[in-house]
């Protein structure tokens, strides 16, 4: 059994998927928030757990951090450096989300899309699906097999 599952783990097919899944979303997550980063900057507002003086920082930087990481991902260019950057900023927004969890605030997360209505997810399934992605990620990370269709092949 645990050899059939460090078989699976050692794909270099399922590392190609995760990775060009996880590059995607990314690429997705970013669209909205660069051309609209006005809605961006008032969804993480709504997060209330920043001073007001770094919002218009982070809603300029994240999105253009998380398209060039999530095409790095996609290319295959610097996947290790881009999975870490992809990690840290999955990480912080798991650390976000469980404040918010604790303090019972619920707000949009401006992930996919801005809402002028609310919240299109609870805070609960955002955090299970940023786990996922986290997990995702960390596979990415420390894969060491082979990679397909990547301008960095991986050392053995």
């Amino acid at each position: 059994m645990n050899n059939t599952f460090e078989k699976i783990l050692q794909n270099e097919w399922l590392e190609l998927t995760i990775r060009w899944i996880l590059g995607t979303i990314f690429v997705a997550a970013s669209y909205y928030k660069i051309i609209s980063p006005e809605n961006f900057a008032r969804a993480v507002y709504s997060y209330d757990l920043f001073p007001g003086y770094s919002i218009n920082l982070i809603a300029i930087i994240f999105p253009y951090m998380e398209c060039f990481t999530g095409l790095c991902l996609i290319l295959g260019i610097y996947h290790r450096s881009a999975a870490i950057l992809i990690n840290a900023m999955l990480f912080g927004f798991i650390i976000l989300l469980s404040i918010n969890i604790m303090r019972g605030h619920q707000f949009d997360c401006g992930c996919f899309s801005f809402n002028g209505s609310g919240n299109t997810d609870s805070v609960y399934s955002m955090l299970i699906r940023n786990v996922i992605l986290l997990l995702m990620g960390g596979f990415v990370l420390y894969y060491k097999g082979y990679r397909k269709w990547s301008f960095q092949k991986s050392s053995r």
